[in-house]
């Protein structure tokens, strides 16, 4: 063998790749990357919609329930007004005519 010979390693014959090649592997990794960037852009502005969405439904939520927590006192003390024994003493009194039961009427059930 010469000299020459022994200093060559590889010479890469063969196996050549031009700029032509390498070009259109860098623009097709380069488109890959922009749609890969482009999506998770847009995944990422879906999400913070979503949570600023959610955030009103969850305030709307909130005031619905405020407002019926409200309305379910109310209906609480109505239920107890309509149920105090003045006012169904002085309803069956006046209304429907009725009189105190004397004590002798009166059946006590335990």
């Amino acid at each position: 063998m010469s000299k020459k010979e022994d200093r060559i390693l590889w010479t890469g014959g063969g196996s050549k790749v031009g700029p032509k090649k390498i070009r259109s592997n860098l623009l097709i990794l380069f488109i890959l990357l922009m749609f890969l960037f482009l999506g998770g852009s847009l995944f990422y502005v879906w999400s913070r919609i979503q949570v600023i969405h959610l955030g009103y439904e969850i305030s709307n939520t909130l005031k619905e329930e405020r407002a019926l927590t409200e309305a379910n006192k109310k209906l609480r003390v109505e239920i107890a007004t309509l149920k105090s024994y003045a006012r169904i003493e002085k309803f069956a009194t006046e209304e429907l005519r009725m009189a105190k039961p004397k004590p002798e009427q009166v059946i006590v059930i335990r």
